[in-house]
């Protein structure tokens, strides 16, 4: 009897405490309900980066084509749109499709605000003469021309500003990636119109009766210019534009500056902290040899198999220069040969490579130089020999399918080369020059700009950064409240007594 009593304890006491658990776990998921309830929507959002138009090329992650992909918008519209329209919640319109697409598809276009520098950081140096106060030249009386020779492969900053001041005049028939607004606030990043590449070509060098060069001097300008502005104090500099397309451009502001966004030919020349390809853009050279115009040459009717003229002998990267001449000079079909501007060379450079099925691009004293871009202008198929090369667009167009890329290591062996080269055949050479007529457009230079062309091009570059560039800056404004109200409302944000 005693044993019956005690078991019958036994069970009770277990119901008690089942009972008792399951009331605790009660509350606990009724506190959490409570909780989450009371932190649900915020208080507070950006409505401008809701319905910002920036976030239509913002990748999604899908399979979504690219430029110069084979695969086009209308082949990933197949089955898959068909059951779009069975379930019509979940039917999807292509124009909102968020995809690496072309800046032109955009609805709105990228907005920059252009800071009024002086005349000499930018057109005074092309011998351009200033009226009264006028800060920029009159572009519907006459175009301030740019040097030419090798000065034109670096002259992106002349190009970038034409097409600026060209998006407030109207009837100048220009394409529309980019337009120039005058609020600050309203714009999506700062354009610093100084022809830094220029300024480098022509007053590098410091005269007798000066301690520095003009250049120098420039730059020094140029810093205490920009980062005295509200527009540089309201985001540390992270979403202003920079341009220093030559190597040896800024060499003194840009470790004062190096929070811009950077726009280089390539970044051989900085250290990874200073600029890198997440944070800068790499923008194409302006060819200078002169475009294949009508082309309709055939694998045949191209004699030479591989060329190259230039400077052999470089420093840093560029030992496998005088590598490769020693292997490939003796070859009955290769060109390979010292050359320059001078007597005629441009010229001379332009016959060579259009009579060439393929053109060698070898790393130099920098991963790039303009004769990938004199290549493409040619359709003479580059071969890159340069490991440590970025290029223009890469996130949106496959150089693969119109360039032969050849590590170093392997481009210096005995016959490595010339043995791939020779193995490449007329199908796949003729698909490869074919592309290359496709995509020279995206590589020219010209004013008024047109759709597709390289101004377009490193304006939608830009337009790609902006969410990142923002990220950051929100990001930044995360402690903005330990230093008062003052930053808070330099940045434009209101104070916390100011939110409702």
């Amino acid at each position: 009897m005693a044993e019956k009593h005690s078991s019958s304890l036994v069970v009770i006491s277990r119901k008690s405490l089942f009972g008792l658990f399951s009331f605790v776990l009660v509350l606990f998921i009724l506190s959490w309900f409570f909780v989450l309830r009371s932190t649900g929507r915020p208080n507070f959002i950006d409505g401008s980066l809701i319905n910002n138009p920036l976030y239509s090329i913002i990748d999604n992650g899908s399979d979504a084509p690219s430029i110069g992909s084979r695969a086009t918008l209308a082949d990933s519209r197949g089955e898959g749109q068909e059951e779009a329209e069975e379930t019509p919640q979940e039917k999807v319109d292509v124009k909102d499709v968020k995809c690496n697409t072309p800046l032109e598809n955009r609805k709105e276009p990228l907005k920059v605000f252009m800071y009024d520098l002086p005349p000499e950081f930018h057109f005074e140096l092309l011998d351009w003469k200033a009226q009264g106060d006028s800060v920029w030249p009159d572009l519907r009386t006459k175009i301030p021309g740019y040097p030419g020779g090798l000065n034109l492969q670096h002259s992106i900053e002349y190009w970038l500003t034409l097409d600026l001041l060209a998006s407030e005049i109207s009837g100048i028939p220009r394409a529309g990636s980019a337009i120039r607004v005058r609020n600050s606030s309203e714009a999506d990043v700062i354009f610093v119109p100084f022809f830094s590449s220029l300024s480098y070509n022509r007053y590098s060098k410091v005269n007798p009766h000066q301690k520095r060069s003009k250049n120098k001097l420039l730059q020094e300008k140029l810093v205490r210019y920009v980062t005295s502005q509200m527009e540089w104090k309201r985001s540390q500099g992270q979403d202003h534009i920079i341009l220093a397309h030559h190597p040896n451009s800024m060499l003194d502001a840009r470790m004062k500056l190096w929070p811009a966004l950077f726009i280089l030919a390539d970044f051989g020349r900085y250290p990874p902290n200073i600029a890198n390809v997440d944070k800068d853009l790499i923008a194409p050279y302006k060819h200078v040899i002169r475009s294949y115009a009508d082309d309709s040459s055939t694998f045949d009717s191209r004699p030479t198999l591989l060329y190259f003229q230039g400077a052999i002998y470089r420093k840093d990267g560029g030992f496998a220069r005088q590598e490769l001449f020693y292997l490939l000079k003796d070859e009955k079909d290769v060109h390979f040969q010292f050359g320059s501007v001078q007597k005629d060379g441009i010229n001379k450079a332009s016959q060579g490579m259009h009579a060439s099925k393929f053109c060698l691009n070898i790393a130099g004293d920098t991963p790039s130089s303009n004769r990938l871009f004199d290549a493409i202008a040619s359709h003479c198929v580059p071969v890159i020999i340069s490991d440590d090369i970025e290029l223009p667009y890469e996130d949106v167009l496959d150089y693969s399918q119109f360039c032969i890329f050849v590590r170093t290591s392997d481009a210096i062996k005995e016959k490595f080369l010339i043995n791939l080269i020779r193995g490449i055949g007329k199908d796949e050479w003729t698909q490869m020059w074919q592309k290359l007529k496709e995509v020279e457009r995206f590589f020219e230079f010209q004013y008024p700009s047109k759709e597709g062309d390289a101004v377009q091009m490193i304006w939608q570059a830009v337009a790609r950064k902006v969410p990142a560039i923002r990220m950051k800056i929100n990001k930044s404004m995360r402690f903005s409240r330990s230093f008062g109200h003052n930053i808070r409302e330099l940045r434009g944000i209101p104070t916390p007594g100011n939110f409702w």
